[in-house]
């Protein structure tokens, strides 16, 4: 396992993906989608002009939600569901930040989905890089750096990624 993927850490948890049923093809039934149609798919969300930032604001409330439960966790809450509360808007990040040209809240968002699946337990200092984290994100919504933020988006990233790298170090 390299440093670049849950740093070093054995995974505790693993995201879970859940298919839901897809009522509409089974009520439309199976069959492919005109060149046509995929075409005009693609290219509305490679010209998507929607404003990221409601959504995006909505995403990191939700995971400064899960950040004061943690903080006010004394032991009694059950660690997983805490760090789930964190895990769920994290990875709603993740996903909707390259559909809206945010590619580095995607790549940010990654490296902390890693870091939050192999924690042991929602302790202050692992608090503290999530808090990061989401202050580096916000940073990157209300200063719309779309794109993958070049040489400055590296370097957060780098930032972040020794932050939990020094996190480990120290347990």
């Amino acid at each position: 396992m390299s440093e670049d993927t849950h740093y070093n850490q054995p995974k505790r948890r693993d995201v879970e993906f859940i298919n839901p049923p897809n009522t509409l093809k089974q009520k439309v039934g199976s069959g492919g989608l005109s060149d046509e149609i995929l075409e005009k798919a693609q290219d509305l969300l490679e010209n998507n002009t929607v404003d990221f930032q409601p959504l995006g604001e909505m995403y990191l409330n939700a995971l400064m939600s899960g950040v004061e439960l943690a903080k006010g966790s004394d032991g009694e809450q059950d660690a997983e569901y805490v760090i789930a509360s964190m895990l769920y808007p994290t990875m709603q990040l993740k996903a909707n930040g390259g559909m809206f040209h945010y590619p580095l809240i995607t790549q940010i968002s990654d490296k902390l989905i890693q870091f939050l699946e192999v924690i042991n337990e929602p302790d202050l200092e692992a608090i503290e890089i999530v808090i990061a984290f989401h202050a580096t994100i916000r940073a990157v919504i209300h200063g719309k750096i779309t794109g993958t933020g070049g040489a400055h988006g590296k370097e957060l990233l780098k930032a972040l990624n020794d932050a939990c790298v020094r996190y480990f170090e120290r347990k």
